[in-house]
């Protein structure tokens, strides 16, 4: 499409209620909103590693309406690395730029319990979330970005909205990571298992033990 045939198009588009949830976890994720006009539009720019593009491939189906491209294979050292996408920039993207960044940084908003929902958790799960391990059949959601009194607000968010207890784990005696404590383990499980796309379901570890 033509410059003024893209403005044109854009002024038609609207998020569904499925691309807001979608937009939020990637933007607690791997996500990163960019704006090149000091915050009067942004773009939601999204990469993943060669290994994980079937689940680019469902993050650029979801939010088709709003991407021009289709992803672009990245190299590094002349080797297939990552593939990416972009949406367009776009004014309606803006209320989650103000939401979750302070600057150039990152945040958790206050605004987050509104916000989050069981499909925002299961994409930010994919994106940042493992199982702890094959002896402790729970999870991490490795949150190394972000300070403690916004990871207070999330963990007081899992409690209120969806009765998950968390504790925050010090990695490499600075970093925090979210720990789903093993009482709540089936539970986050049951309310994130049905959008977990079949490549990322090893994330779940043994969903029968």
């Amino acid at each position: 499409m033509r410059s003024k045939e893209i403005e044109d198009y854009k002024k038609n588009l609207k998020f569904t209620s499925k691309q807001r949830d979608v937009i939020v976890g990637l933007t607690l994720g791997d996500g990163h909103l960019e704006t090149q006009n000091n915050g009067r539009t942004y773009k939601l720019k999204i990469e993943h590693s060669v290994f994980q593009k079937e689940y680019l491939d469902w993050l650029h189906k979801e939010l088709h309406d709003w991407v021009r491209m289709t992803p672009k294979l990245r190299l590094k050292n002349n080797k297939p690395f990552s593939y990416h996408f972009s949406t367009y920039s776009h004014e309606l993207l803006r209320f989650y730029g103000k939401e979750f960044y302070n600057g150039q940084k990152k945040i958790i908003p206050d605004s987050i319990e509104k916000l989050l929902t069981p499909l925002s958790l299961a994409i930010w799960f994919m994106d940042d979330g493992s199982l702890k391990s094959k002896k402790h059949n729970t999870y991490i959601i490795h949150t190394l970005g972000y300070k403690r009194d916004e990871l207070e607000r999330i963990q007081d968010v899992l409690s209120k909205k969806f009765d998950i207890e968390t504790k925050l784990h010090v990695q490499k005696q600075k970093y925090l990571r979210l720990y789903i404590v093993s009482k709540s383990a089936e539970k986050f499980r049951n309310i994130v298992s049905p959008y977990i796309i079949p490549s990322l379901r090893y994330k779940l570890g043994n969903i029968n033990a």
